[in-house]
């Protein structure tokens, strides 16, 4: 999720400079990593270019302060007690201090004296800025709580898989972080009852979902006499139980982080239960953002600002139909490789219910796929030198969602690395319903999330030397995502996706982003219902209707996200085949992702202008 999307919900777990970009949830800095302040006897000695890039570093380092969650994902422990101020005024205090930012930035750095990489970051920091101020007024537009997001859900994650308890003060924090749950709620819940009374809410059929998460978290110890622990209370017993101090003392933090639950976390979460309920006596089922205040040009900003293109919803949804149309024909061809007789639509019906592509809903089951899918990332990294340059150093885990968050989570999803080293990069896998996860979508799945997907971007992203922290944090969806589908293809290059029925499900994987053009635009351009979004997945894709029906939900509570896969996919397609069509015989594969990777993330005609410069440089030096 984009930091845009956390400003317009009104979060700030991802509060960085609105200025300067920021970064995803589970991204990083060196803890101590800050520049030191610039003494005007040290700004002589530096050139321009240094000098911009520190004070970048302070301004970057002056927002974590404000932010306490976000210092933990970062893998800091400073204000580890602590949860962030997500009130409105703290959310228009951050908005005009990024935008005084920039022009600070244009008064006192002349931007003509810069190098290069300097410029590159001046003008990322003017897009950011530009992007925050367009999105603006539509701060109060985004839903505060749906059912794939939201403090209900986020809060139990961050505690649960952010804050690590390495000695007794970071228990102690973890008390005091439950304790303060209550107030941190209660701030999420007045602004999603300020933004119901304008007509900003989910659709009717989210609350059911929310209400389940919520309840999940408060059922059990110590909510329930006798009953297993709490997700909570599981996570935090465990980490106490794992310190190296006496029984007694052991079962002293639990006992108060037990209090701590019953009483913060219990009545913070009956009061949003309560008015999940409240508000889904008069909730609506319209499910596009049409419906919201000012909706058609919310949707426009949203379109724009996650594909960084200015293509219109129209385009997008042609675009989609098109990529549709194309990726069919070649699933026929395999559909005569393997020797089926019959339609398309009686292919992905056989598909979905081949015993042979599932494995069992049970603990075997899920902990075969696991340990399959770390063995192709596994293989796969083997074969990296082949096409790449360079490699990330952090780690990569493949584990399985949650429990008490898999039935809203998404099938996959990457979670960035500390990078200082105390949490690896992790691809998550939500193996709720085995059924939704066939086999044959398993090694397009892991090389998206993992490796040379999103591991290998973001991690390369966050090791760079010489970026500024926002760079190297920050993030555009278009690039991001564009790279992650552009990972799905590559190795078939390479001589992977052996099995034809693999095959098949690479191409199932961007038949579904392509179909994501046309059902997100569909939603909230056309005004299509769920259930029409829903049909039009199962008609003309191969996934189980539970994928369907859940992808269309996520479209729904994140318009616009989607979007931005194909279109950076073939962007970068593109702009690899220009290269290569110019270059001929020089054209180097790696060194054309090191152009891409080495810069972080960039919107897309930024990247088409590397691109360029990189091309003319092989050219000149021939």
């Amino acid at each position: 999720m984009t930091r845009l999307h956390h400003l317009l919900a009104g979060a700030s777990l991802a509060a960085l400079l609105a200025a300067c970009g920021a970064p995803e949830p589970g991204a990083g800095v060196q803890p101590g990593a800050a520049s030191a302040p610039v003494t005007e006897v040290a700004a002589a000695e530096l050139s321009e270019s240094e000098r911009l890039n520190a004070w970048f570093e302070e301004q970057f380092e002056a927002e974590i302060a404000r932010s306490p969650m976000t210092q933990t994902y970062l893998g800091r422990k400073s204000d580890y007690d602590l949860l962030d101020d997500v009130s409105p005024q703290a959310r228009e205090e951050e908005y005009r201090r990024g935008q005084a930012r920039i022009a600070e930035m244009r008064e006192r750095f002349d931007y003509d004296a810069l190098d290069a990489d300097a410029q590159l970051s001046w003008r990322l920091a003017e897009y950011d800025a530009a992007r925050e101020a367009a999105g603006w007024r539509f701060r109060d537009n985004a839903y505060v709580f749906t059912q794939r997001s939201g403090a209900h859900m986020s809060l139990p994650a961050f505690l649960i898989n952010q804050h690590r308890v390495d000695a007794v003060e970071d228990a102690e924090a973890y008390i005091a972080r439950l304790t303060n749950a209550a107030a941190y709620l209660d701030q999420h819940r007045e602004n999603a009852e300020t933004r119901f009374e304008a007509g900003v809410y989910p659709p009717l059929w989210t609350y059911a979902q929310m209400i389940e998460t919520s309840r999940n978290v408060i059922d059990g110890a110590p909510f329930v006499d006798g009953a297993a622990d709490s997700p909570l209370l599981a996570d935090f017993r465990a980490k106490v139980e794992a310190l190296d101090i006496t029984a007694p003392e052991k079962a002293a933090l639990i006992e108060r982080a037990e209090a701590a639950l019953t009483d913060s976390v219990r009545p913070a979460y009956q009061r949003l239960i309560a008015m999940f309920e409240a508000q889904a006596e008069s909730a609506t089922n319209d499910d596009g953002v049409w419906k919201l205040p000012d909706g058609d040009a919310f949707y426009a900003y949203l379109l724009s600002n996650y594909t960084t293109t200015d293509m219109t919803a129209e385009e997008i949804h042609q675009l989609g139909l098109s990529e549709v149309a194309r990726i069919h024909q070649e699933m026929r061809a395999i559909m005569e490789t393997v020797g089926f007789e019959g339609s398309l639509q009686e292919f992905f019906a056989f598909m979905r219910t081949d015993e042979r592509f599932y494995y069992e809903n049970s603990p075997e089951g899920r902990q075969r796929y696991l340990d399959e899918a770390t063995a192709l990332i596994e293989t796969m990294e083997a074969r990296l030198p082949e096409v790449f340059n360079t490699f990330p150093e952090a780690d990569l885990v493949v584990r399985r969602v949650e429990e008490f968050r898999e039935a809203s989570a998404g099938k996959a999803f990457y979670q960035r690395p500390a990078p200082n080293g105390s949490r690896p990069g992790v691809y998550y896998a939500n193996l709720r319903d085995m059924a939704d996860m066939p086999t044959y979508q398993m090694e397009a799945l892991a090389y998206h999330e993992g490796i040379p997907g999103h591991h290998m971007q973001l991690a390369i992203m966050q090791e760079l030397e010489d970026v500024p922290s926002f760079r190297r944090f920050g993030g555009y969806t278009a690039y991001t995502e564009g790279w992650g589908l552009y990972s799905e293809y590559l190795p078939k290059e390479m001589g992977f996706y052996e099995d034809p029925y693999s095959d098949f499900g690479r191409l199932a994987m961007e038949l579904w982003r392509a179909a994501r053009l046309v059902v997100d635009t569909g939603i909230h351009h056309h005004r299509w219902t769920r259930e029409q979004a829903i049909s039009y997945l199962i008609e003309n894709t191969p996934n189980p209707e539970g994928d369907a029906t859940s992808a269309i939900e996520r479209y729904i509570a994140y318009p616009g996200q989607a979007t931005a896969y194909k279109i950076g996919m073939i962007e970068i397609l593109r702009l690899r085949e220009a290269a290569r069509a110019e270059l001929g015989e020089d054209f180097d594969i790696a060194a054309y992702h090191d152009v891409v990777l080495r810069q972080g993330a960039v919107p897309l005609q930024v990247l088409g202008e590397l691109v360029e410069t990189w091309v003319a440089e092989v050219q000149a030096a021939e």
